[in-house]
């Protein structure tokens, strides 16, 4: 059975950097798009950045500039490196993987942005 497993979640001080990584394992086939999604507390659920079969990458607006969405094929791997990070930024940090029939969710990895 397919699932996802997110690390690299912590508490950090304005400015510093933190590098998230995703592993898709199981029977996994072919990966459409993977994902990096995010929640604070109140707050619905949003994009962070994600990257697309033959469409690259994408970002969302409070993101652009400070974050970057990279892969490893082979391993089912997706990294999130965040920099310059900001208090805005705490929220669990969520990964997405879609596969051609469904679509797996990560438990989440606590990102706290605090001085």
């Amino acid at each position: 059975q397919a699932q996802v497993a997110e690390s690299g979640g912590g508490l950090v001080k304005p400015g510093e950097s933190l590098r998230l990584s995703c592993v898709a394992s199981g029977e996994i086939w072919h990966i459409e798009v993977m994902a990096w999604y995010r929640q604070a507390p109140g707050k619905q659920r949003e994009l962070v950045a994600s990257w697309t079969v033959g469409g690259g990458t994408n970002y969302g607006d409070p993101v652009r500039g400070r974050f970057t969405i990279s892969r490893d094929d082979f391993n089912h791997a997706v990294y999130l490196q965040m920099n310059d990070l900001k208090p805005e930024d705490t929220a669990v940090y969520i990964c997405n993987v879609q596969l051609p029939t469904r679509q797996l969710w990560g438990q989440g990895t606590q990102v706290t942005v605090s001085s």
